[in-house]
């Protein structure tokens, strides 16, 4: 590309820079410089001028990131994991949070028989909870659920949850370009992003449920555009996530998006049909809770509260195993995440990366201090990027120094 100083070679991923009349760079007498890159290594493609210009945004953010504060409420006190849950130990002297015993008793009362709105409203008066708006009040689909696992059950899911979202990314590693390169690395920090799946005081959490369904859909979807592309699995489960908690409903939009970009209308059109449902399915939910709230009732403090990139971090770094890390190393972890998914040129790089970063933006308008555990909804597949991060940097570094 003759106007940026580099010329690409398309199939050989051979980046040359221009030459002279006389066969050298600027008319000198040394060899053009060149550089081999894979086709899904999107930096080793950016010429000097635009990879000098990455490289300060990025370091620019994992400074910023080392440096604001990271709160809203970090726990010291230590978590029940995949181990204490295999050898059948109890808590130790763990306060059950508020939220949570709500949510215990919407099971519980479930369990005994009882209809989610015949009792939720009043319960979430009893316990001091905004009514109004209705969006307060939590959808039914998880009470229901867990009051149908019981206890036993829902350890049980959580672990063939985590299985199935393990065992989905290996096979879209494998057929994904560039990524069996990569599998074995990040599998095992997919893992370590996954695991908070089996921290079984949280399987009242409706993020908790809802983020690792979005991992497992999102490791389910091959784009139409792709050869033997399939999504339906991707939509069922991704359905059930929107059912669980309506922060769903970004991934399902970017979806729709990304489909109809790619001209695949079919696929597109289901997407907004799940869509439109949930959002009837919503408002029908909302206008229950209507009928039921009063003038007295507490309303919502409101989410708007921009928090900016502190509310970003906070959220992504107190919903996963990044909390046991101090505050200066965990942020700038997040950005390295973030620098893998948009390394890797491909359909899962792309939407990743997209996901990532519009969840972001919605962590730095949206949401309270109280709210960081919303990152539970996109931080377990964040944590594949890592596994890109060498090759992203050295193809940055590449492209800076190459002349």
């Amino acid at each position: 590309m003759g106007g940026d100083g580099i010329g690409v070679a398309g199939a050989s991923g051979t980046i040359a820079g221009n030459t002279s009349a006389s066969g050298m760079p600027g008319g000198g007498s040394a060899a053009p410089v060149t550089r081999t890159t894979d086709p899904w290594d999107r930096f080793g493609r950016f010429n000097p001028l635009t990879a000098r210009f990455a490289l300060f945004a990025f370091l620019a953010l994992v400074a910023m990131s080392a440096i604001v504060p990271i709160n809203a409420g970090l726990s010291t006190i230590s978590t029940q994991g995949f181990i204490e849950n295999a050898k059948g130990e109890e808590f130790a002297d763990r306060k059950r949070d508020d939220d949570l015993a709500l949510y215990d008793l919407a099971s519980k009362r479930i369990a005994q028989g009882d209809h989610y709105y015949d009792f939720i409203v009043e319960e979430q008066r009893k316990a001091q909870y905004p009514i109004r708006p209705g969006i307060a009040v939590r959808l039914p689909t998880l009470a229901y659920i867990n009051a149908f696992l019981g206890t036993i059950g829902q350890t049980i899911a959580a672990a063939m949850l985590i299985l199935a979202v393990m065992a989905a990314w290996w096979k879209r590693l494998g057929e994904e370009p560039g990524g069996k390169r990569h599998r074995i690395l990040a599998m095992a920090l997919l893992f370590v992003g996954a695991s908070l799946g089996m921290n079984r005081h949280f399987f009242a959490l409706h993020e908790l449920w809802s983020g690792m369904l979005l991992a497992l859909a999102f490791g389910l979807h091959r784009p139409a555009a792709v050869e033997g592309g399939k999504w339906g699995a991707s939509l069922a489960v991704a359905a059930l996530a929107l059912a669980i908690r309506e922060h769903a409903l970004p991934f399902i939009l970017l979806m729709a998006a990304l489909a109809a970009f790619r001209r695949n209308w079919k696929e597109a059109a289901a997407w907004s049909a799940l869509t439109l449902v949930f959002l009837i399915a919503l408002a029908a939910h909302l206008s229950v809770i209507a009928d039921q709230a009063l003038p007295t009732d507490r309303h919502g403090q409101g989410w708007m509260m921009l928090r900016g990139l502190s509310g970003w971090m906070s959220n992504i770094v107190l919903s996963s195993n990044l909390r046991f890390f101090p505050h200066w190393l965990a942020g700038p972890l997040v950005m390295l995440m973030l620098l893998g998914w948009a390394a890797w040129r491909t359909h899962a790089g792309q939407f990743g990366i997209l996901l990532f970063l519009g969840y972001g933006v919605l962590f730095m308008i949206a949401g309270r201090g109280d709210n960081y555990y919303w990152g539970s909804m996109v931080a377990p597949t964040m944590f594949i990027g890592l596994a890109f991060v060498p090759m992203a940097l050295k193809s940055l570094f590449a492209a800076v120094s190459a002349k």
